[in-house]
């Protein structure tokens, strides 16, 4: 497969041949030290539970697939799930913290760039080792396994967006299903009124026609910005430029969004390094772009301000 093919074609293509790899090339960690600390002990037999559960959410992304695109092993997305357990109330009843993120490799080089980093603090969940972690996109199972479904299509998203125009669009579709079966089930984090974090939002942000530029910025920031830094620097800095334009555009439409924060909070130390070496110009653009979308992280490139 070559991410820079034509999506849709890509699509049909991959529909008529047999399926081979999965999608996900992702790196589980579970720590449940913060347990161990509290008062409640835990011995030699009780520990095995944590490294099923770890086995179990393994087994759930690497092993199953989640699209009908077939991937070949070195395309795999290169993603890692992190959970902090916080908290045991039962047997099965769990409290801990959800990190979730998502790299992919820059054309002709070793470097690799951040897509995606997203943390719950306050992640709820079930684990009961006798009913496997399962997945239909218009069935509840539990708040791990969708919880989990939900990110990887979201990832799906955002990496089929940064190398096909639009090409993320059916998979935060996806994602908005996986939300919406489990929102009517009640679980915890995923209706809108629940944060403003709420899982809702993200996919929300993705799927809502009034901010679909958001789909061009992933596109025109790593294929035509990333991955044309090793063969044009200063035309491949001008579309990270423009990618950054497109998102304070969506910034405009409505302020505070989820993804436009999410997006600047992973790649703002790449702008640092990118734009560092680039015309004082360049750095008081990409310096007043941020400012205006997300002045927290502002503050990470205030040395352009002032070139």
């Amino acid at each position: 497969m070559s991410r820079f093919r034509f999506f849709g074609l890509f699509l049909i293509i991959v529909a008529l041949q047999p399926l081979v790899a999965q999608e996900f090339r992702c790196s589980v960690q579970l720590n449940y030290q913060k347990l161990q600390a509290s008062a409640q002990q835990y011995s030699a037999g009780d520990t095995k539970v944590f490294e099923r559960m770890k086995q179990a959410l393994e087994d759930y992304v690497n092993g199953r697939r989640w699209t009908n695109i077939d991937f070949e092993q070195q395309e795999r997305l290169d993603c890692s799930i992190s959970l902090i357990l916080t908290e045991q109330s039962s047997a099965t009843d769990f409290k801990g913290q959800l990190q979730i993120q998502l790299r992919a490799p820059t054309y002709n080089s070793n470097y690799t760039s951040g897509l995606f980093n997203y943390l719950e603090s306050d992640f709820q969940f079930t684990f009961n080792e006798s009913q496997p972690l399962d997945f239909e996109a218009n069935t509840y199972f539990s708040n791990l396994s969708s919880t989990v479904a939900y990110y990887l299509y979201v990832m799906l998203g955002i990496y089929f967006d940064a190398y096909g125009p639009d090409g993320g669009i059916p998979f935060f579709e996806m994602a908005y299903t996986v939300c919406q079966t489990a929102e009517s089930q009640g679980g915890k984090g995923w209706k809108g009124s629940d944060s403003q974090k709420a899982r809702y939002w993200f996919v929300e942000n993705h799927t809502n026609s009034a901010y679909e530029d958001l789909h061009k910025v992933y596109y025109t920031y790593q294929r035509l910005g990333l991955d044309m830094m090793t063969k044009d620097q200063p035309q491949a800095r001008k579309n990270i430029i423009q990618a950054l334009t497109l998102l304070r555009d969506v910034h405009k439409v409505r302020t505070n969004l989820l993804s436009v924060t999410q997006f600047v909070d992973v790649k703002v130390s790449e702008l640092v390094s990118i734009f560092t070496p680039a015309p004082p110009e360049e750095q008081k653009q990409v310096y007043a772009l941020i400012k205006e979308v997300s002045p927290l992280n502002a503050q990470k490139l205030k040395g352009f301000a002032t070139k």
